[in-house]
């Protein structure tokens, strides 16, 4: 089986949360030395860096999921729906619980098959893998430039 280009897109993800990408900006680095209390606030009744760290994760759950042989139960309606961040430990646990994820979802989409790409995901209405996985990075590439931005504001 081939998974050459599996690979490169579990590799894409993985940068894109830990470093090594052509934009040189990832979700570790930009909630390094943000602290909880700084995590929950929101600029201009946005969202928090906590909330969308959370929201790009629920989508990677929801998938890790299907990876995983389950159905696709997440919902747009609930991807903002994140716990409380109250304390250090919160905030710690929701960034490892994302860390965690991401290194899981990479590797199963690792192990999928290049031929498994231009398959319906799930169903018809979805679109195929490819679309799925490139947008979900996407995605994340979108929130993060806004969790920078947050920083950015709130940091100074």
């Amino acid at each position: 089986m081939n998974h050459q280009i599996t690979s490169q897109i579990a590799l894409h993800l993985k940068q894109v949360y830990f470093g090594g990408n052509w934009s040189t900006s990832n979700f570790k680095d930009q909630v390094a030395g943000v602290t909880w209390q700084e995590a929950n606030l929101s600029l201009k009744e946005g969202n928090s860096i906590a909330k969308l760290l959370f929201h790009c994760n629920y989508y990677i759950g929801g998938l890790i999921q299907v990876l995983q042989g389950g159905t696709l139960d997440i919902r747009d309606k609930f991807s903002f729906e994140s716990p409380t961040i109250s304390c250090e430990a919160d905030w710690e646990q929701l960034k490892q619980k994302s860390w965690d994820e991401v290194v899981l979802f990479a590797s199963l989409i690792e192990q999928l098959p290049d031929s498994c790409l231009f398959e319906d995901f799930v169903e018809a209405k979805y679109g195929n893998y490819l679309r799925n996985l490139l947008g979900l990075i996407e995605h994340c590439h979108y929130h993060l430039g806004q969790i920078a931005v947050i920083k950015k504001e709130i940091k100074q």
